[in-house]
């Protein structure tokens, strides 16, 4: 049965009165009982203020590593960041195993514990981690599912609205009383950064130009409440710092984003402007690296950005911010309160069935679920722990908008009865050592979750001629653009790409992706006699990790269509020496800007100003 807690106001009082109603008559008991409970409260405490003082430093940290240029850092300190959960977690298990036997705690000391820690959380700055927190050491430490725990925190124990941040969360200017333009200048220099801007009165005036023409050519009347709020923190990742706002006036508000990168000389331009949803949501996609922001109160960071990008699920935000763990916290939720309402049922993926993966989904859903087979085909040389490794990698490098993010679950409980019964068995035969039927429940025991896209071989069925023009050439470019920042995709097949909403085209599976300097990519030896050419075996050595480009024809171009389009702008792909020019380029240390945005709104392109 679930605990069911009000929101902020009065929880202390309520905490305590449970507590209290729970007091058995068995004063040794109790005494020894309330002890353990406590202790637990500490050690959880203790370690999750760890862990976020860590991230808080790794993330605050990148304002330095922008202003010196430090980008090989800015990628280690990631990779870095995407492990302190874990590593904290993992200290906490085994401190309650080493210092209180935590395996041997009953039911109602854990619920003890929980009690008390809610009481410790009611003006806390990051509550609803810290309950992510709790969730993750405790249900580790005993082993159960966290859907059917219930001294976990299925739901939120305390409001995150209305808490106070030091500094602010945002900073407001008021362009009625000094104009816009001294505003924007005030924006940019209130973030002090320490390097000095090439011309930043030119690039204000540039952004003020890109408002001028969102707005139609002419500025709106302002209304009393005229006003710019401004998040405390840029965003950083890779090379660019990102200014987070908003104009409001009267009951309009026009989010905007402004990029600041160096330029040649070491100087910070401002490099563009975004001022709609559609354009903000694509820079803060999870199919690229994770932000850097240093976020006293990460849930006013995250209610302030969902005003900027509504549709945009706040599971998306947490995570973007490299909060993924509560990402997934509200993941899991979102995803109970949908099948609470709807009643379609989960059935296998559209595409072609993979050899390592079984992959279902809810049509009423936008995400696809992605379980690991007990046996691969024949064709793939991998096992289970490889292919984890592999996913773990995806989460540690810069996707460069071409890679789709995953989320992790372990002891995913759904219902049963909303499966297809063909799905149902196909999950017993393919994966049974990973799932199985518990009561009403179907336990997936490990699983991936990405956003659902559509299969880029079932998309080129029906494309037209335009559309097929597209999504090839975008297709070659994700191979490129992975290439530059030191992935090769390995499996390169169009089904395990995919097309998504914004008509972008994004790699989605990882289980034969390399860092591309550890590829050998070779010429195919001349054949020595005829009779070895016609051979079904290569003439020639072949290693695990070599690559011969020109066999990528034979498998990928047999449609005369896609032919086509592929050799108009990606023949060289197709030959050894573009690889081997990238793997020369990351080996250098050169990183290559991805922008999340087109290259036609950068302001050196539309000004011609040089950068």
């Amino acid at each position: 049965m679930w605990l069911k807690f009000p929101s902020i106001y009065g929880i202390s009082q309520c905490a305590r009165a449970l507590y209290y109603a729970s007091r058995t008559v068995d004063g040794d008991t109790e005494t020894r009982a309330d002890e353990i409970a406590r202790r637990i409260t500490r050690v959880l405490i203790e370690g999750f203020a760890r862990h976020y003082g860590l991230f808080r430093e790794a993330s605050s940290g990148a304002k330095h590593r922008f202003e010196v240029a430090a980008w090989t850092e800015v990628q280690q300190a990631v990779r870095e960041r995407n492990r302190f959960y874990d590593d904290r977690v993992e200290e906490c298990v085994e401190r309650l195993n080493g210092e209180l036997a935590a395996g041997t705690i009953d039911d109602a000391t854990w619920r003890r514990a929980k009690l008390l820690y809610i009481d410790l959380l009611v003006d806390h700055k990051q509550p609803e981690l810290a309950e992510t927190f709790f969730n993750s050491v405790v249900t580790r430490v005993i082993g159960r599912t966290y859907v059917r725990n219930d001294f976990a925190f299925v739901r939120a124990a305390v409001s995150t609205e209305y808490i106070e941040s030091d500094p602010p969360i945002y900073r407001s200017y008021y362009p009625v009383e000094t104009g816009l333009r001294v505003a924007l200048l005030a924006i940019f220099a209130d973030f002090g950064w320490r390097l000095p801007f090439a011309d930043l009165k030119r690039d204000v005036g540039f952004v003020w130009q890109t408002l001028l023409e969102h707005f139609g050519g002419e500025w709106p009347a302002r209304e009393p409440n005229y006003q710019v709020q401004v998040l405390g923190s840029a965003f950083y990742r890779n090379k660019g710092a990102y200014v987070i706002g908003k104009i409001v006036n009267g009951n309009v508000e026009t989010p905007f984003a402004v990029c600041v990168l160096h330029d040649a000389a070491g100087r910070l331009v401002l490099d563009t402007i975004l001022c709609d949803s559609e354009s903000i949501s694509v820079l803060f996609s999870l199919s690229r690296a994770y932000f850097m922001a240093d976020m006293d109160v990460p849930s006013g960071y995250v209610q302030f950005l969902q005003t900027l990008m509504p549709a945009k699920p706040r599971s998306d935000l947490y995570t973007v911010v490299g909060l993924a763990k509560q990402g997934k916290t509200l993941f899991f939720r979102d995803l109970l309160h949908h099948l609470h309402h709807s009643q379609d049922a989960f059935v296998e993926a559209p595409g072609t069935r993979g050899l390592v993966m079984h992959v279902f989904t809810l049509p009423s859903y936008p995400y696809v679920i992605k379980v690991i087979k007990d046996e691969f085909g024949l064709s793939k040389h991998s096992d289970r722990a490889t292919v984890k490794r592999k996913f773990l990698m995806v989460k540690e490098i810069d996707r460069v908008g071409r890679m789709a993010d995953t989320l992790e679950f372990k002891h995913l409980a759904l219902p049963r009865s909303r499966f297809a019964p063909e799905l149902l068995a196909q999950l017993l035969d393919l994966a049974p050592s990973t799932v199985e039927i518990d009561g009403e429940d179907l336990i997936v025991g490990h699983c991936y979750v990405e956003r659902r896209m559509t299969p880029l071989n079932l998309y080129l069925e029906t494309a037209t001629a335009e559309e097929v023009e597209h999504v090839v050439r975008e297709y070659g470019d994700t191979i490129r653009e992975l290439a530059i920042a030191n992935v090769f995709a390995g499996d390169m097949l169009w089904r395990n790409f995919g097309v998504n909403r914004h008509g972008r085209v994004v790699f989605y599976d990882y289980d034969e992706i390399e860092y591309l300097t550890d590829c050998t990519f070779r010429a195919v030896p001349p054949a020595p006699n005829p009779e070895a050419e016609l051979s079904a075996e290569p003439w020639y050595p072949v290693g695990p990790l070599d690559v011969f480009p020109e066999e990528f024809e034979t498998f990928l171009l047999g449609n005369p269509r896609v032919r086509g389009a592929f050799l108009r702008y990606h023949a060289e792909l197709l030959r050894p020496m573009f690889w081997q020019n990238c793997q020369q380029q990351v080996a250098r240390g050169e990183i290559v800007d991805f922008f999340p945005y087109p290259e036609s709104i950068r302001f050196c392109r539309r000004y011609d100003v040089p950068v």
